[in-house]
């Protein structure tokens, strides 16, 4: 064990009493105070976020699958990651405050949905995409023949989906910053012509 490992502080979840409205006030504070308003448009906004993202995607670039607690980081790397972090959550809050979007409860809801869309009892230890569920579900329901059952997850679109059986967590922190960084791309070319 190396000396930095031993004396990382064990990590407790995140500091207590630091909300996302406090954070989305302080942003906003910063702004007009430096009359920045003018240039916080929610299109421009995106654009530093992405920025930011691809500033994170870096730190993991070329280091192949890194462990949960990211064990293999120099105590300078994880501050380092720790700050382009930040970055991504103070632009992902402003751009939620300049869209006029309650991020918290926005969340809140999104963390309800796939709750919905990807049961415990059925999604545990696997990756695969919801409509693996719904489609397993039909199936049992056309072979048994009673009629179809609406889910809540009905008429959501139903694409390609990859099923890895192996991996233990459908999101690890690659595929958590690739869909992120998906999004976002998705979003800017979505704002630039002009939607």
């Amino acid at each position: 064990m190396t000396n930095s490992a031993k004396s990382r502080v064990i990590y407790k979840g995140f500091t207590q009493g630091v909300s996302l409205e406090d954070l989305r006030e302080e942003a906003r504070n910063f702004a007009e105070e430096r009359d920045w308003n003018q240039f916080h448009t929610p299109r421009n906004v995106l654009l530093a976020l992405v920025g930011e993202v691809g500033e994170l995607a870096e730190i993991f670039q070329w280091k192949g699958e890194v462990s949960p607690g990211v064990p293999e980081f120099s105590e300078k790397e994880r501050v380092h990651l720790g700050e382009e972090l930040s970055d991504v959550l103070i632009y992902l809050v402003r751009l939620a405050d300049r869209c006029q979007i309650d991020l918290a409860s926005a969340a809140r809801r999104k963390m309800e949905q796939n709750a919905l869309k990807y049961p415990a009892d059925k999604a545990k230890g696997r990756s695969d995409k919801y409509t693996a569920y719904e489609e397993k579900a039909a199936s049992k329901e056309s072979k048994s023949g009673t009629g179809k059952v609406k889910s809540e997850t009905e008429g959501l679109t139903k694409g390609n989906q990859v099923s890895n059986k192996n991996s233990t967590s459908w999101m690890s922190s690659g595929s958590f910053l690739v869909i992120f960084a998906a999004i976002a791309v998705y979003v800017v070319i979505y704002l630039a012509v002009g939607h």
